[in-house]
C-alpha cells in the first residue's frame, strides 16, 4: 500500500502495536537537518562538552527522518470506550478529528488534550492506549516531582550536568515524528524561581512555532508540529490560562459501578494475557473478584490483581479468590497513574 504524503515522501503499511488498527500508513518526515548538525559538530571548539559532541554524532547516525504514521482505517474506539467507559466523550472527539484525514494524504491533526479528573481513574493509561490505536510512539514526563524548567526543553550545554529535554529524547531517539507525548500532572509543575517548567509548552502546543522548536542543549531546530499532546491534571485552577486556551479540556468522571466492573475485567485479561503464567488462570475473573475490584480506583485495581495472581500461585490455586485482594490495599489511593 502506498500513497503520496504532503512532504513528498512515500507512504507504506507498517504493523501496529496491540490494540491498534491492522495497518498504519507511514510516510517519512524530516524532523531535523543533518546538514545543520554536521555544521554544529564541525564548529565545536576544542574542549567542548563531550556529551554535546556525542549527541550530534548520534543524530547524524540516526538521520533526520522519522516515521509519520496514521491509522489506515478508523481505530476501534468503541472497544476502548468499553474498556474505559468514562472516556467516551474524548473518544468521540478523537473520532471526529481523525475522520477528516483518514481518506486523504493529510497527516493526523489532533488538538492537544487536557484530561481533568481525580487521581487513579485511568488518565495516563488512556493516553497509552491512544498511542497504540494511532500506531505511533509514546513519550512521558511527570511534572509532579520536577522543579527544573528545562525538563521539556533541555538545558544549555554550558551548565554542569546539562542534557537534552524530554521532547528531544522522544523524537530523536525514537522512531516517530508524531508520538503521543504525555505531560502528567501538569497542575503540579513547580518552578524554581528562575525557570518556568511549562514555558516550553507555549511554543510546543502551537503547530507553527512547534515546527522550529529548539532544544537548549542541542541547539538544533526540531520539527515538533506533529506531536500528539495529552496532559493530565486533577484540577485546572493551577494551570496557566494560555496553556488551557491551547487545549481541548475534558473533565473525566469516575466510572460508575458497571463501568468499574468492565475496567476490572479488562485489566484482569490484560495482565493474564501478557504473561506466560497467565495460561494457568481462567480467562475471566469470578463475580466475587469483580465486585471487590469494582470498589477501587482503576489504578489500585492493577496492583491488587498482580498481588492476587501471586497470592493464588502461592496457595497452589489456579483462580484468584476475593480474599487474595488485600482489603487494606483496596482502601488506599496511590499517587502514580496506572
Amino acid at each position: 500500500m502506498s500513497t503520496s504524503t504532503p512532504h513528498g515522501s512515500t507512504s507504506r503499511g507498517v504493523s501496529s502495536g496491540p490494540g491498534a488498527a491492522p495497518i498504519a500508513i507511514a510516510g517519512f518526515r524530516q524532523i531535523y537537518s543533518t546538514t545543520r548538525v554536521e555544521t554544529a559538530l564541525e564548529d565545536l571548539p576544542a574542549g567542548a562538552n563531550e556529551s554535546l559532541k556525542g549527541t550530534y554524532e548520534r543524530m547524524l547516525e540516526a538521520g533526520g527522518e522519522r516515521f509519520c504514521v496514521k491509522p489506515g482505517s478508523m481505530p476501534d474506539f468503541e472497544a476502548l470506550a468499553q474498556e474505559l467507559p468514562n472516556f467516551r466523550e474524548v473518544l468521540e472527539d478523537l473520532r471526529r478529528q481523525l475522520a477528516l484525514c483518514l481518506e486523504t494524504s493529510d497527516p493526523v491533526e489532533l488538538t492537544p488534550l487536557l484530561l481533568l479528573g481525580e487521581p487513579g481513574i485511568g488518565k495516563t493509561h488512556f493516553a497509552r492506549r491512544v498511542a497504540q490505536l494511532l500506531g505511533t510512539g509514546y513519550g512521558f514526563v511527570s511534572m509532579s516531582s520536577l522543579t527544573a524548567g528545562w525538563i521539556l526543553s533541555g538545558a544549555s550545554s554550558q551548565w554542569r550536568n546539562s542534557r537534552t529535554g524530554k521532547v528531544f529524547d522522544t523524537l530523536v531517539r525514537g522512531d516517530y515524528a508524531n508520538p503521543v507525548m504525555v505531560v502528567d500532572e501538569i497542575d503540579k509543575a513547580a518552578g524554581d524561581g528562575q525557570y518556568d517548567p511549562l514555558g516550553a509548552l507555549y511554543t510546543l502546543l502551537e503547530p507553527d512555532t512547534a515546527a522550529e522548536f529548539v532544544d537548549e542543549f542541542a541547539e538544533i531546530p526540531l520539527d515538533c508540529s506533529e506531536i500528539v499532546w495529552v496532559a493530565t491534571a486533577n484540577e485546572a485552577g493551577r494551570i496557566p490560562e494560555p496553556i488551557l486556551n491551547r487545549m481541548n479540556v475534558y473533565e473525566i468522571p469516575p466510572p460508575d459501578h458497571e463501568g468499574s466492573r468492565r475496567i476490572a475485567q479488562h485489566l484482569y485479561r490484560e495482565i493474564r494475557d501478557a504473561h506466560k503464567w497467565g495460561a494457568r488462570f481462567p480467562e475471566e475473573p469470578s463475580e466475587g473478584v469483580l465486585e471487590r475490584l469494582a470498589r477501587c480506583a482503576p489504578r489500585e485495581m492493577r496492583r491488587l490483581l498482580i498481588g492476587g495472581f501471586g497470592a493464588a500461585k502461592l496457595a497452589a490455586r489456579s483462580r484468584i479468590e476475593p480474599s487474595d485482594l488485600s482489603a487494606e490495599r483496596a482502601g488506599r489511593r496511590g499517587r502514580i497513574g496506572f
